[in-house]
């Protein structure tokens, strides 16, 4: 099954930052320090302009990757 830019982004996002939205997430970690919180941001940003450049086959692949890494760490 094919995914769309937007629903690879979603499950980017739900892998990065769990149940939090991004703007959330950077909002917490700013409010533990200011100096991480900027960079939190510029990370968040970085996330954002990579995830638009990339061609979606290649975001599609990079996705699959990941969750397949991910639920092979979580049945050890």
């Amino acid at each position: 099954m094919s995914l769309s830019k937007t629903e690879a982004k979603q499950l980017l996002e739900r892998l990065v930052f769990e149940s939090d939205r991004p703007n959330d997430w950077t909002q917490d970690v700013w409010g533990l320090s200011p100096t991480l919180g900027e960079t939190a941001a510029r990370l968040v940003d970085a996330f954002n302009a990579l995830v638009e450049c990339c061609p979606e086959e290649t975001l599609e692949n990079l996705v699959q990757g990941l969750y397949r890494q991910y639920l092979e760490e979580i049945e050890e």
